[in-house]
């Protein structure tokens, strides 16, 4: 059972343009994002997957120069990347990345990866809530097949995954109950505005180690409400329904 790792990247940003390949101390937020994904156990590859627009040329200049896999599809539907990307590269099993979460969690991913690997299902339900940027998602290559079959609308199209929690009763849905020490899902630790980069500068100041434990990025937040605070005003662009 092949599972891959999928990482939505893109240069453009309408609150933070570049974000993924701004610095955190001595790398950058995608080497973050790669090198964490790397740690995930049970997976075969790990492909950066960004549009085919000029913009994005940076993106894959960049997996050449650090031997990472690139895929190029559509800007907008997002969903259609992922396919094409899945042809490509072909798996059973997808975990989707966004660039702009840092310190992905690959702890919970690689159990996320056991689970699967003894019980299948079209997709892993998280039960319990962890802080933005560091949830996991894992889907199928067949569900999303069919979810690109049937979500014609363009949040479906842009959000990969949207459809299914729209319609939960289509799929085969496998629980994953999250440690209590992740649920603080007042944190953000995820990379939208220049407040989010503050705060993940902070993180990647005190740590300094690109593979710092999850839950010690939490503890530290928690133990510094003062940093905690800094993006704690910032909401999340909602999904648009047209």
């Amino acid at each position: 059972m092949g599972i891959n790792v999928i990482i939505q990247a893109r240069v453009g940003s309408e609150r933070l343009p570049g974000k993924v390949l701004m610095r955190l101390g001595e790398h950058s937020v995608l080497e973050y994002v790669v090198a964490r994904c790397k740690q995930i156990e049970g997976i075969q590859n790990i492909i950066v997957a960004t549009s085919n627009t000029e913009k994005d040329d940076e993106i894959e200049k960049w997996c050449l120069k650090n031997q990472t896999l690139c895929f190029r599809g559509s800007e907008k539907d997002v969903l259609s990347r992922f396919i094409d990307c899945i042809k490509k590269y072909p798996a059973e099993y997808i975990i989707r990345v966004t660039a702009d979460c840092p310190f992905v969690d690959y702890e919970t991913a690689s159990r996320i990866v056991k689970l699967v690997q003894s019980s299948k299902c079209d997709i892993v339900n998280i039960v319990g809530k962890v802080p933005r940027g560091l949830n996991i998602e894992l889907i199928s290559s067949k569900a999303l097949q069919n979810i690109y079959d049937i979500g014609k609308e363009n949040r479906h199209r842009e959000h990969v995954t949207l459809y299914a929690y729209e319609f939960t009763n289509k799929f085969n849905w496998k629980n994953y109950v999250i440690d209590e020490n992740l649920q603080y899902p007042e944190l953000r630790i995820t990379l939208d505005t220049q407040e989010d980069y503050q705060l993940c500068e902070r993180i990647a100041q005190k740590f300094q180690n690109p593979l710092v434990s999850s839950y010690e990025v939490i503890r530290f937040l928690i133990q510094n409400p003062d940093i905690a605070s800094i993006n704690k005003h910032i909401k999340q662009k909602p999904v648009n329904k047209m």
